[in-house]
């Protein structure tokens, strides 16, 4: 059954961009430090990024192998909607509080309510997982009950400032964790959310 799972690289201080982040500079100031993990080998494309080390690896490879991605429109925004295609021709369900007069590119689509979009993911990812980005989304989610789990790469860094992933989260949120591997500069964490109290 498809799950709907966030991908995120955080600092230890929970930010997941630096302050100023913006369609130019989309992790902010010293956010990009968030990602020196990877290697770009060709345009500015998530799927042209690969890791520099086997764990790092791993975790992107499994996220590449999701059926649909889930996003906030912030996110969307400033990665340029990913050209119209995050990875492979997947579903780009883009959560957004109003829909533009101009269609997005490619693959995506704006949907405006947080549970309808959740089910058209889940719907286009068919039996793989659908891949969550973006922190105001993995919060609306996270409200909403739609959130199943998290792969939460944590980077040996305090940013101090920026746009932190859990800033709005809905009271008390109970997780497991599931699997937990040590990389070369950064801890790898994966949690089921088990539900909470609102």
């Amino acid at each position: 059954m498809s799950k709907i799972v966030l991908y995120m690289w955080t600092s230890l201080d929970g930010f997941v961009a630096g302050p100023d982040d913006g369609p130019d500079q989309g992790l902010g100031v010293g956010g990009e430090r968030l990602h020196d993990f990877l290697i770009f080998d060709g345009p500015d494309h998530p799927a042209a990024a690969r890791a520099r080390d086997d764990v790092g690896a791993a975790v992107m490879a499994e996220a590449m192998t999701s059926g649909a991605v889930l996003t906030g429109r912030r996110t969307f925004d400033h990665a340029g909607g990913w050209g119209g295609d995050h990875h492979d021709g997947v579903p780009i369900i883009v959560l957004t509080r109003s829909v533009p007069a101009t269609p997005p590119p490619g693959h995506a689509r704006y949907v405006t309510d947080v549970r309808e979009a959740a089910a058209q993911a889940k719907e286009a990812a068919g039996d793989r997982d659908v891949l969550l980005h973006g922190a105001a989304a993995a919060q609306a989610c996270l409200r909403a009950g739609v959130l199943d789990e998290m792969a939460l790469q944590v980077v040996p860094v305090l940013l101090g400032q920026g746009r932190r992933l859990f800033d709005d989260v809905p009271g008390h949120v109970e997780l497991e964790l599931t699997h937990s591997a040590d990389g070369p500069g950064m801890v790898h964490l994966r949690y089921r959310v088990l539900g909470g109290e609102g």
